[in-house]
């Protein structure tokens, strides 16, 4: 059982099953909404339980973003499949969970490098993002 949440503690959350290995986004959304790219894993909803009040802003045709309305800690992103993307910083204590992959390496900010020996895709990467390995 993995727990996380805000940084207020209006919203947490619990997940029952494996989370997905992390993968960060460098899409400009991501970027927007986080400040700096995003670092995701994910579990499939049915073990994902959350309490409080999450607000939603769709982000587009595909994909909607949950966060704390008080704190506004960026928490979900959820679209398309069975597994809802998590937050990695906002899970609570030692994950065990490594980096697996980048994606939209080619919407990258221009201030950083991207290094490591993990995948990098330049949009998405199908295979990347609906992985799920164990904890």
């Amino acid at each position: 059982m993995m727990t996380g949440g805000c940084l207020c503690g209006a919203v947490t959350y619990q997940v029952s099953g494996p989370l997905r290995p992390v993968i960060s986004c460098h899409c400009s959304q991501c970027r927007k909404t986080s400040g700096h790219y995003v670092a995701a894993t994910s579990a499939a909803r049915a073990d994902l339980v959350v309490s409080g009040k999450v607000r939603w802003f769709v982000s587009s045709d595909t994909a909607s973003r949950g966060y704390c309305p008080t704190c506004g800690s960026n928490l979900f992103w959820d679209g398309a499949g069975e597994n809802m993307s998590i937050f990695a910083g906002s899970l609570d204590g030692a994950t065990g969970l490594k980096t697996a992959g980048h994606i939209y390496c080619a919407d990258k900010g221009d201030y950083y490098e991207i290094s490591g020996e993990v995948p990098m895709a330049d949009g998405c990467d199908a295979v990347l993002t609906t992985m799920v390995g164990t904890r």
